[in-house]
């Protein structure tokens, strides 16, 4: 990790390893020159190692690791009684190689800088399009993790939004299908319209209706410029006063409810198709309720939680977690399920992933 959270684009060749590599390879091979006595020398093999510090390192490092043996090859060319021309044809040869081992380590490091600002300017832009966290309005509190993932053309579109309107507090989670800069722009299609039709339209369902609309025309300008249709799963809940929520669940995962030691999935029936989707369905998207007491913490997640899997394969076991942090709370419920997906997957996290805790504001005493 560098200072500021972002991940390097790979290992970097620091310069004691590379010297006491360099001294060591050059040590085994004259030793074994030395201990065999054969006609047929080794040293000149030490013409990869540039090559291989190349691949690894920094362009001076390449240039240093070619002189090294250059100056290695006429010292044991001269050592062993080579003619000087042969000596200095070897030597030749070897800057050349160590030229070209310059050139493509120069290529390797300017295409690794082009390939880093690329991917960190589009998590830049993915972490802008979602405001921080915690969020706080007149009924929940909001809190939880965003973590974008910068694997190369891994920077996907998941996305939240909490809108506090005079209807209620209405909340957005969604996952938008694919990956790269254009599931974002369909991201801020749908984040654009939620902001708006969250205080405009007095039900859940019309704003849902406003989603599927700003989807359907993102998809028909993608269609325009050769770009593929997106779909987009989402969640959005309508949060009053009273214990009961209103939820249109969009092909997303439902919310799971931690309450009094438990842990439980709510239950909205069979989820509607997801946005862009609306067309082909037989009947129109419908709300459907559930309970979130006072004293309960709600969480919304997006798949990258769900469909984690360990080196077996295994899927990660959310609502299990959750029961053992309902038995135990500590705090933190975000972090701690983000620390031990880690755990569980062994490796960095492949897709994006958004985890959102709601507690009930509690009144002001």
């Amino acid at each position: 990790m560098t200072d500021d959270g972002r991940r390097r684009d790979g290992p970097r060749l620091s310069t004691p390893v590379m010297l006491l590599g360099g001294i060591l390879v050059t040590v085994v091979v004259l030793a074994l020159d030395l201990a065999t006595g054969t006609a047929v020398r080794l040293f000149p093999l030490l013409i990869f190692l540039p090559a291989i510090v190349s691949a690894l390192g920094e362009v001076w490092q390449t240039v240093l690791a070619s002189v090294w043996v250059i100056l290695v090859e006429i010292v044991i060319g001269l050592y062993v009684g080579a003619q000087t021309d042969d000596v200095l044809l070897a030597a030749g040869f070897m800057a050349v190689f160590g030229t070209l081992s310059a050139l493509g380590c120069r290529y390797r490091v300017r295409r690794e800088e082009e390939v880093h600002r690329l991917r960190s300017a589009a998590a830049a832009l993915q972490r802008l399009i979602v405001r921080p966290l915690p969020l706080r309005t007149a009924d929940v509190v909001v809190n939880g993790l965003y973590q974008p993932v910068e694997e190369d053309t891994m920077v996907g579109g998941d996305m939240y939004e909490v809108a506090a309107s005079r209807h209620g507090t209405r909340v957005l989670i969604a996952d938008v299908q694919g990956k790269g800069l254009p599931a974002i722009g369909t991201a801020l299609a749908v984040l654009g319209s939620f902001r708006e039709a969250a205080y405009r339209e007095p039900t859940l369902t019309g704003v849902v209706a406003a989603l599927e609309t700003s989807v359907v025309r993102q998809n028909a300008f993608a269609s325009l410029t050769g770009e593929p249709e997106r779909l987009v799963t989402a969640l959005v809940l309508d949060i009053g006063e009273g214990p009961v929520v209103e939820a249109v669940n969009c092909g997303h995962i439902a919310p799971f409810v931690i309450h009094d030691g438990d842990a439980a999935q709510a239950d909205l029936g069979e989820p509607a198709v997801p946005l862009g989707l609306a067309a082909l369905s037989p009947s129109p998207r419908k709300g459907t309720r559930f309970t979130f007491p006072a004293g309960a913490t709600m969480l919304l997640c997006t798949d990258g939680v769900t469909e984690a899997r360990d080196p077996r394969g295994a899927f990660y076991p959310l609502e299990e977690r959750l029961r053992a942090y309902a038995r135990a709370p500590s705090g933190g419920l975000a972090a701690r399920l983000e620390a031990d997906l880690r755990d569980f997957t062994r490796a960095a996290p492949r897709d994006d992933i958004a985890i959102l805790t709601l507690r009930r504001t509690e009144p002001s005493p």
